[in-house]
């Protein structure tokens, strides 16, 4: 079972994504041509020549991105806890200034700005935990570095890529912005074992807390990170994260509409939740730093969700299945307590084969009591009723109700 051995990870539940970098200039588009794939990995997808792709630093001038304004937004209008940045992405483009390769925010672009340190000092200054992404193994900048189907330009060359830029970046992001929660690798390919450790002790040898995410490669990180937008179908048993977008892109594309409602996001968050997982979420900012408006929506209208029903989401810990799969009905919970995800509106419902002894229960949002007793239905069955008051105001998406129980959690009683 993995386990991260770190409190803000098993609680946190909700986390800001950030895919930002050249490729987000492009749009998902280059010549003419538009990419069919996710718009960060256009270079690949391309084939755009390395001496093409560098040219994008020179137009690269975020004058629209403002650190604070997006930390402040995401912890206090979305209700997310952490925030994780990419660094460097495949492209090989680090967001920071890199004292061991000149193609890099600082030296390359115009604007001259340290991304990775603005975040940083905004994190600090605003309470927000801090995480990076750094793609180790694949960078198509690097003649060494790997690249997804078509491995290293130079036969022996991965060697030369670890030891001149991929180790010493991460000593560089790690040594150079303060506390760093956690570094979230990715797609390590070819990488074996030994090499994988390699970088996981570099990663431990200069912040001994930082967390080191699944694709670290050969199994040896310290939580489960799922495929992308993919959730596992039973609670897994440890720490894990699942990756997701609000389209189908993850840096920005100006021809990406098909946006998750509101509703969606909601209903999948409290979903793995309830599998005991962590839901890291994705913006993809324009070229010049602005968010685009239609994340901010949906954003801030699953925040108004979370201001008033966050207990049920945040420090919460995985509930075994239900033994009846009811659409309409999610469970979560806390020691002592069960939250009810009342997805569409019932004023009287029944929960068969639920055991717990019932203390109290009201609708979370606004605290109004309801009537609900534990008993024995006429099979012989542990039974929840539960009946809501008539004045009860549903909410569309999910109305969540609190029962506190007396024992530490909430379980069912096997179908027989």
């Amino acid at each position: 079972m993995r386990d991260t051995k770190q409190q803000w990870f098993k609680d946190a539940k909700y986390g800001l994504f950030i895919h930002w970098g050249l490729y987000s200039i492009l749009a998902g588009e280059y010549n003419g041509k538009r990419t069919d794939t996710t718009a960060e990995w256009i270079m690949h997808t391309l084939n755009i020549p390395v001496s093409e792709y560098e040219k994008l630093a020179g137009r690269f001038n975020p004058v629209n991105f403002d650190a604070d304004a997006i930390v402040l937004r995401a912890k206090n209008e979305w209700g997310m806890k952490y925030l994780t940045f990419t660094s460097k992405h495949h492209d090989g483009f680090a967001m920071y200034r890199s004292k061991c390769d000149p193609f890099n925010v600082v030296d390359a672009t115009p604007c001259g700005r340290d991304i990775v340190g603005e975040l940083a000092n905004a994190c600090a200054k605003h309470g927000m935990k801090f995480c990076l992404y750094y793609s180790q193994a694949q960078d198509w900048h690097h003649p060494g570095g790997l690249a997804y189907r078509r491995g290293p330009k130079e036969p022996a060359g991965f060697r030369r890529y670890l030891d001149e830029k991929c180790l010493p970046q991460i000593q560089e992001i790690l040594g150079g912005y303060g506390e760093i929660g956690m570094i979230w690798f990715d797609t390590p390919l070819d990488m074996s074992r030994e090499e994988s450790l390699e970088v996981f002790n570099c990663v431990k040898a200069v912040q001994p807390d930082c967390i080191v995410s699944g694709r670290i490669g050969s199994d040896i990180g310290e939580y489960l990170t799922t495929c992308d937008n993919e959730i596992p179908a039973v609670p897994y048993p440890g720490d894990w994260e699942i990756p997701a977008t609000l389209n189908d892109t993850w840096g920005y594309s100006a021809f990406d509409e098909n946006w998750k409602n509101p509703e969606t996001i909601i209903r999948l968050l409290v979903k793995i939740n309830s599998r005991g997982g962590n839901y890291l979420l994705n913006i993809g900012p324009r070229g010049d730093g602005s968010v685009p408006q239609k994340s901010m929506e949906i954003l801030d209208d699953v925040g108004t969700f979370l201001k008033r029903n966050g207990e049920s989401i945040y420090g919460t810990r995985s509930v075994d299945p239900y033994v009846y799969d009811i659409d309409h009905i999610t469970f979560t919970g806390k020691p002592r307590k069960a939250y009810i995800h009342l997805l569409e509106p019932r004023r009287y419902f029944e929960l068969n084969n639920v055991l717990g002894t019932v203390k109290k229960a009201y609708t979370l949002s606004d605290g109004k009591a309801l009537e609900a007793r534990d008993e024995i239905n006429g099979v012989q069955d542990p039974c929840w009723t539960l009946r809501l008051p008539e004045d009860t105001v549903f909410d569309p998406v999910d109305t969540v109700i609190c029962v506190e129980i007396e024992e530490e959690r909430v379980s069912f009683s096997p179908l027989k």
